[in-house]
């Protein structure tokens, strides 16, 4: 069997409703402005002249005012082709373009120049006013670019149980430290230091300590040293205090960090457990 042997397959134009469509029919009609398609849409008049300027990589301090004009003009020739309506701005750029190019065509007068005065450039409103819109479409641009939410993300919300343990932490030195500072501190600013010949005894101390804190209750740090005696007496009771601990006689506790230390004696402690 040869090849013009072979069925003609009749060549498929479009589906309509499934059914395939060979050939145009003879009443069909197309205006010729429904092939006309626009590619490119401007946020206004600026806009499209910034782009004229960069698709042909012109230099915007030295526009070239016949080309982009004309250029120019033929867009909005064919968006008014089109059926489009065209905003008012870009009709009064078209008559600022014409004007600027008008005055750079008409020749300049034979008189003396004068160096010292600049000759104004009509294009440089333009000019300026270009480059201040290219700066804020860059930055609307770099704006766009940053991550939003609901955009590029969602929002991730975490629920957390609250879970409340208490710790009582141990006093170490640094608390100790800390009390005693505090203690300096508030006798400093009760009266001043007086030096004067005084027998103190550590031992003494220690008993009179054991004395008050004998009803077994919780004392304060501050209320077993007695700020009317001077600094010698707080360094006594202070010593006392810390030998009764390494005696195991008396415990020293404190609830929270920064928060008062308390001291009690350990047998009272050991009679309530």
């Amino acid at each position: 069997m040869n090849a013009a042997d072979l069925p003609i397959t009749p060549r498929v134009l479009a589906h309509v409703f499934g059914e395939p469509v060979h050939a145009f029919p003879h009443d069909l009609y197309i205006p010729p402005e429904a092939l006309q398609v626009l590619l490119t849409e401007f946020e206004g008049p600026l806009d499209l002249l910034l782009y004229l300027i960069r698709k042909q990589n012109i230099d915007i301090l030295n526009i070239p005012m016949s080309q982009v004009t004309t250029q120019y003009m033929a867009y909005v020739e064919a968006m008014e082709a089109c059926h489009i309506e065209l905003a008012a701005e870009y009709l009064l750029m078209a008559a600022m373009l014409i004007e600027i190019k008008s005055r750079l065509l008409v020749p300049k007068p034979s008189v003396e120049i004068d160096f010292d005065t600049d000759v104004e450039d009509p294009r440089a409103e333009l000019m300026r006013r270009l480059l201040e819109y290219e700066q804020m479409k860059l930055a609307a641009q770099a704006l766009d670019a940053l991550p939003q939410a609901e955009r590029d993300f969602s929002w991730v919300c975490v629920a957390f149980e609250p879970e409340h343990i208490e710790l009582l932490p141990d006093v170490n030195l640094v608390d100790l430290k800390l009390a005693w500072m505090g203690l300096l501190a508030r006798n400093r600013q009760i009266q001043h230091h007086v030096i004067a010949s005084e027998q103190l005894s550590v031992r003494a101390q220690m008993a009179h300590i054991l004395r008050v804190i004998a009803n077994g209750r919780y004392y304060e740090l501050n209320e077993l040293f007695d700020m009317q005696q001077g600094v010698p007496l707080l360094v006594v009771t202070f010593i006392a205090i810390l030998e009764l601990v390494k005696e195991r006689l008396i415990s020293v506790t404190q609830y929270a960090v920064l928060t008062p230390v308390y001291v009690q004696l350990i047998a009272a402690k050991s009679a309530k457990a």
